[in-house]
């Protein structure tokens, strides 16, 4: 069973339009979910927890689809942390423990308490005198404290000092250890969805422009330098994107479709994004 399927998926805003996305997220994995401010990365979180409604295309959520009756008792099993944390502002975080335990039938006090030690939050200081960091610590703490099988979070890491990303970091590769657990991780923190995902799903503008593994994202491209006089003689179809430099250019490209007599470079998936995003063919 996968933990998430989304096929032909369509949302349409006055201004915007979230257009024919299709991806898989196998159990047991870890998808990065990148793409620019505003380039539907939310929306599509939103519709997969059906908080919002599609107007085309199918979401199935741990083998159930989202739209079905079934899927209430489900969301159970999903922890999910959103770009922004929303608790009521006179709430601490003792408060908010004793209120997830009667909202969640397998929510663990325990849990709870070691996560809230863990990221040295303060028990009894009011949520609205919460740092950004503290917020979203704080989310992702009622995230793990009920048995999720899956975990949705949105920019979970923002807001977040270098040394506490890479600890969240680690305790979402733990999580994954359970071979019935997933995560779909939205970011735009390249750099960490680099270190920790398994697949990589990439939105531009509304659309898809890739879902891959990243490991055979990062065999499949390479990057080549050149004088600007020599950038025709690569194959257009190996060509991905460009970009002018001071001295020539530099083109992403597939590696089994130019000679290695242009030297192909490894690359960084931060590379690869830009160059889909930015770069000109």
């Amino acid at each position: 069973m996968n933990a998430i399927e989304i096929k032909g998926l369509c949302k349409s805003y006055p201004d915007f339009t979230l257009s024919d996305i299709n991806l898989t997220l196998p159990q047991g994995a870890i998808m990065g979910l990148v793409g620019e401010n505003g380039a539907g990365k939310s929306t599509t979180l939103r519709l997969i927890m059906n908080a919002i409604a599609r107007d085309a295309g199918s979401v199935s959520v741990l083998g159930v689809d989202n739209q079905a009756p079934s899927f209430a008792a489900l969301r159970q099993d999903i922890g999910v942390v959103l770009d922004e944390a929303y608790f009521p502002e006179v709430l601490t975080a003792a408060d908010v423990g004793r209120v997830m335990a009667g909202t969640y039938r397998n929510w663990s006090t325990e849990q709870y308490q070691s996560c809230l030690s863990r990221f040295s939050l303060p028990e009894k200081k009011a949520f609205k005198d919460f740092s950004r960091g503290m917020k979203m610590k704080l989310a992702i703490a009622v995230a793990l404290s009920h048995s999720p099988r899956l975990l949705i979070l949105d920019e979970a890491t923002s807001g977040l000092d270098p040394m506490m990303r890479d600890e969240i970091l680690d305790i979402f590769n733990d999580f994954t250890r359970e071979e019935t657990h997933s995560i779909l991780l939205s970011s735009h923190i390249v750099s960490d969805l680099e270190k920790i995902c398994d697949y990589i799903a990439f939105i531009h503008r509304g659309k898809l422009l890739l879902c891959e593994e990243k490991d055979r994202l990062l065999e499949e491209y390479g990057v080549v330098h050149v004088r600007r006089g020599d950038y025709e003689a690569l194959p257009e179809d190996a060509v991905i994107g460009r970009r002018e430099t001071p001295y020539g250019a530099e083109a992403l490209v597939r590696r089994d479709g130019v000679s290695s007599a242009f030297g192909v470079e490894r690359t960084t998936l931060e590379d690869i994004i830009l160059f889909m995003a930015k770069g000109e063919r």
